[in-house]
């Protein structure tokens, strides 16, 4: 650690304290050159997970998008926020599984959609409409009937 007083290179640790939220650690040093104390923190440098969208674009998971995406296809539906809460942590959970740390989107509303599928079969559809972007009716009837056709799914 360089003295930020006299540039010198070699200090020692005098104090060490860990963060009130533990996600850092706060050190107190004293340099062997000039004896003047400085403060150092230590935080771990995480790599965050991205998301890879349909025009080929990265930004953050974020799971606040995907629970409002949740929240409007729910709307003044049976289903509680527990369940929501459940989906989108099976979906943070695949994200951060992946090796490479990033998703598609594709396959985050792949994963979104089956699990409300199961849940519930109009926010299903309401999902479906905005995530599969149904150009016109016929679509979102192909998409319905599907959805009612238990054989084709495995469903009972």
């Amino acid at each position: 650690m360089k003295c930020p007083y006299c540039g010198h290179m070699k200090d020692r640790v005098v104090d060490s304290r860990e963060s009130r939220l533990g996600d850092s650690i706060r050190r107190r040093r004293q340099c062997l050159n000039c004896g003047r104390r400085f403060t150092s923190y230590e935080r771990i440098d995480e790599i965050p997970y991205m998301v890879i969208k349909k025009d080929g674009g990265r930004e953050r998971f974020d799971r606040t998008k995907i629970l409002n995406g949740l929240l409007k296809a729910c709307e003044k539906r049976p289903v509680s926020m527990t369940q929501l809460e459940r989906i989108v942590d099976q979906v943070e959970q695949r994200v951060q599984e992946n090796p490479e740390r990033e998703m598609e989107s594709a396959m985050i509303g792949k994963i979104v959609l089956s699990e409300l599928r199961k849940l519930d079969k109009v926010a299903y559809l309401r999902f479906a409409s905005v995530y599969m972007e149904f150009e016109d009716v016929s679509q979102f009837m192909t998409e319905i009937n599907e959805l009612f056709e238990p054989k084709a799914h495995g469903e009972t």
